[in-house]
């Protein structure tokens, strides 16, 4: 049932994307009287679930849910209608229209989807308003990677300013150091006292190489919740809701004390690990595996260490926090695209079922409308890249034409698509590849 409500969520999601990104083309090709032969919601390779005929276009539904188009008469595009292109140019035709015309029609679909990620935001500040969370609503501080913890930081650590301003969302560190420019961030610490800590300029790529993208996380206490079958853990005796006090002697209150202590443990010598059972004091020795791990890990929900407030916006506020919204969707994207050219990167690549599984298993029009703004910014984005085949590639060879006053051959551009469309495909073998992969291991 939960992948159920996951797919049909991204079917429903991408279908709203395609459709109007399909109607940003159609719309100025229709204005500006050029024949568009069909629209359709998906590819119709070989046959169509649905069509009809409505004047001069044909609208239908194809089988394979990879994306959709318009078909646009005179025009080199994914059909490779070349044949077309072999007779003389008619009035109605694509070729046959002036650039800058063509340039509109080419980029009505990604200026369609930035509108509607702005749209669907200001919505979404109006309709649900927006939760967040301050330095002090964050029960015991955060736990900090040690990565960090050479800079200054201490677990237990309360976010209280980034570049010298209270954030909106303390939650929001890590995206932050991640994807923005922080010089400093000042902190109070476990004993009260407060320290601006000097942040480097390459803390992002750091983060990235080391792979430390959440370097803090909301602390919570040293509940075990589950216990792997036959693991070191299950053999020494440990159960669940069992609360860990020490390990070798060094008291423990939180978890990721407990986890630093059993990885900075000998692998080869036991752990004494002592914890409160049913009001009873409970000593255990546990052998580590060869991994040095033992089997154990908590179930903590976020809400009970993070207390959540809620603001509501007037439709004016609303139109101002969803357009930040929609820029920093766009600028968060931008800043980590350039990791995409990395060996990492490609292995980090995602398809269509680490999209997909963004969505939650349980139905929230909330979740579903953020997630679609985000992907309609990104579907935007993608199809701006100067690549043949997107709509950015002819946006390119159009731009050149008006610049230099020379129109590319039609031979040329017959070419330019096929390289992109197989530069594509391969992007999507490789996307979907990798989820396979992640899926198995």
């Amino acid at each position: 049932m939960d992948i159920l409500i996951k797919a049909t969520q991204f079917i429903m999601s991408l279908s709203i994307l395609i459709v109007l990104h399909e109607l940003g083309h159609f719309i100025p090709a229709k204005i500006f009287k050029t024949r568009v032969e069909k629209f359709y919601l998906f590819f119709d390779y070989k046959f169509s679930i649905f069509k009809k005929k409505i004047g001069e276009t044909v609208y239908g539904i194809g089988w394979i849910p990879l994306g959709g188009y318009v078909k646009i008469s005179g025009m080199i595009d994914e059909s490779m209608d070349t044949e077309q292109m072999k007779l003389p140019p008619q009035p109605w035709e694509f070729r046959s229209k002036p650039a800058w015309q063509r340039l509109i029609i080419m980029l009505g679909g990604v200026t369609v989807n930035f509108i509607l990620g702005i749209v669907i935001y200001i919505m979404i500040f109006f309709v649900w308003g927006s939760d967040f969370s301050t330095a002090n609503d964050v029960k015991y501080g955060f736990s900090v990677d040690n990565e960090f913890k050479s800079l200054g930081f201490k677990d237990g650590d309360k976010i209280l300013k980034i570049n010298n301003e209270i954030p909106d969302d303390v939650l929001d560190v890590n995206k932050f150091l991640f994807l923005r420019p922080v010089q400093s961030i000042e902190v109070q610490h476990i004993d009260k006292t407060t320290e601006i800590i000097s942040i480097p300029e390459t803390i992002g790529k750091t983060m990235w190489e080391k792979g430390v993208l959440k370097p803090f996380n909301p602390r919570f206490t040293a509940v075990i919740d589950t216990i792997i079958a036959d693991s070191p853990a299950q053999i020494a005796g440990l159960m669940k809701n069992d609360s860990v006090v020490s390990v070798n002697g060094k008291p423990i209150a939180f978890w990721n004390e407990f986890t630093d202590a059993v990885k900075n443990n000998t692998a080869t010598q036991p752990l004494e690990i002592s914890v409160f059972r049913n009001e009873e004091l409970i000593n255990v020795t546990v052998k580590p595996s060869e991994d040095n791990t033992i089997g154990v890990n908590t179930l903590v929900s976020v809400s009970e260490v993070v207390k959540f407030q809620h603001k509501e916006f007037s439709f004016g506020q609303s139109i101002t926090e969803g357009s930040k919204m929609a820029y920093w969707t766009l600028h968060d994207f931008i800043a980590q695209f350039k990791y995409v050219f990395t060996k990492k990167g490609a292995t980090s690549i995602g398809g269509f079922i680490a999209i997909g599984s963004i969505f939650p298993s349980t139905w929230s029009w909330a979740a579903f409308w953020s997630i679609t703004a985000f992907l309609s910014i990104m579907l935007g984005f993608m199809n701006l890249l100067p690549i043949p085949a997107l709509d950015g590639g002819h946006v390119v060879f159009t731009l050149f034409e008006m610049i230099s006053g020379k129109k590319p051959s039609d031979k040329f551009l017959e070419y330019a698509q096929v390289a992109g469309f197989l530069l594509l495909i391969s992007l999507l073998i490789l996307a979907n590849g990798n989820d396979i992969v992640k899926l198995f291991n």
